[in-house]
């Protein structure tokens, strides 16, 4: 006999869980929404009432203060928003390159923990317990105090080479800028993208036959081919901008000021001490029997580390790495204490000018928020491509 069934539940009864899960979601947004626009209409009244101005109409005023460092020209003519936009390019700066050498540096010193040399070892552990429980403050100001006191001053620099090193920065030789230049550039992103193939084909021809190939040589041969390649197409330029004795200072070539050199070390070995010690993490989670597995098939440590033990430990490195990545990027804010024209300094300078508090404020999170976002964006589709793909 059959037994009776139960009467559907109504979709949109309360008896219904996924009708009540709605409603409360529904109420905590507009609570939410409510609670922002009872702040804002606040805050506008209380602005009103002590007679201050808002508004974001401030952007498109004369600036009326120079820029010390940025990479297009900017006078005190020109609005704040381009003041602003020189700041988040110089933060940005800061980020991108301080990320690539943080992960270069941290991925070193976390490997070196594993290896046999009991030098490299406490080499490496004695500069992650060093650096790591130095407030990153103290380390900026400690970088910047050795450029701007220890270092010899700009008439008498440190020279090495075609490089000059002074309470001045860093000088540098540049290549003169021309149309030949794009043509090297093109052959150098094609020699990377065919570094990467190559990558990805090693990788695969490694999983299907066991034949280990060059992870290192092979894809740095192809980069400098690309270059090279690109170069001659372009008319071989050699044409160089070199920085010269003055007669007071260096001049000429490039320059890398004493405030972006004291904010990139700082941040990059403050960052690379915690990078380090997630490499390790995510090593050690790998079982012992994958390495025992790979030196019985005559792999050497250098092959097992670098084809065994670090594609496996990626998927536990990833998510910690990109928190890191991201308190990188925030601290880069610290910057106004050494004078690096981040934009948290830009926006500074804005509101003793204008007043416009909140609304500079409101612009510093906006580029904090965009960036630590777009980094999570490309991480988690990085993690989403080295996670183990179940059956």
């Amino acid at each position: 006999m059959a037994e009776p069934s139960l009467p559907p539940k109504k979709k949109w009864s309360w008896r219904s869980q996924a009708f009540r899960a709605l409603v409360y979601q529904v109420v905590a947004v507009a609570v939410i929404v409510l609670t922002v626009l009872y702040l804002a209409n606040n805050t506008a009244t209380n602005m009103r009432a002590r007679g201050i101005q808002s508004g974001f109409d401030f952007l498109n005023s004369a600036a009326g203060f120079d820029i010390g460092e940025s990479l297009f020209a900017f006078d005190s003519g020109e609005s704040y928003w381009r003041a602003y936009l020189v700041g988040m390019v110089n933060t940005l700066r800061v980020a991108i390159v301080g990320i690539i050498l943080t992960t270069l540096l941290g991925t070193l010193i976390g490997v070196g923990r594993f290896s046999r040399n009991a030098l490299v070892r406490g080499l490496c552990v004695a500069y992650v317990e060093f650096f790591r429980n130095i407030p990153v403050l103290l380390q900026l100001l400690m970088w910047y105090l050795f450029f701007t006191e220890v270092l010899p001053a700009a008439n008498e620099p440190i020279s090495f080479g075609p490089f000059f090193l002074s309470k001045m920065g860093l000088n540098f030789p540049m290549p003169v800028p021309g149309n030949e230049h794009f043509i090297t550039l093109a052959g150098a992103a094609v020699g990377i993208a065919g570094a990467y193939g190559y990558r990805v084909w090693a990788l695969r021809s490694f999983e299907a036959t066991g034949v280990a190939r060059s992870m290192f040589w092979g894809p740095a041969g192809i980069a400098l081919g690309g270059t090279l390649a690109g170069w001659v197409l372009a008319g071989s330029p050699t044409a160089w901008n070199l920085p010269v004795m003055g007669e007071f200072a260096i001049e000429h070539g490039g320059a890398l000021t004493p405030e972006f050199l004291s904010l990139l070390l700082g941040l990059v070995i403050y960052t690379a001490a915690f990078v380090a010690e997630v490499v390790r993490a995510g090593i050690q989670s790998v079982s012992l029997g994958q390495s025992e597995a790979a030196s019985a098939l005559g792999l050497s440590r250098g092959q097992t580390m670098r084809l065994v033990m670090l594609p496996q430990a990626l998927r536990v490195i990833i998510p910690p790495m990109t928190n890191q990545y991201l308190n990188l990027t925030k601290n880069s804010s610290l910057a106004v204490a050494i004078g690096y024209p981040d934009v948290v300094s830009i926006a500074n300078t804005a509101i003793n000018q204008t007043g416009r508090a909140v609304e500079c404020i409101a612009i510093i999170m906006l580029v904090y928020l965009t960036t630590s976002l777009s980094t999570s964006f490309l991480m988690n589709w990085y993690n989403a491509r080295a996670a183990i793909k179940e059956r």
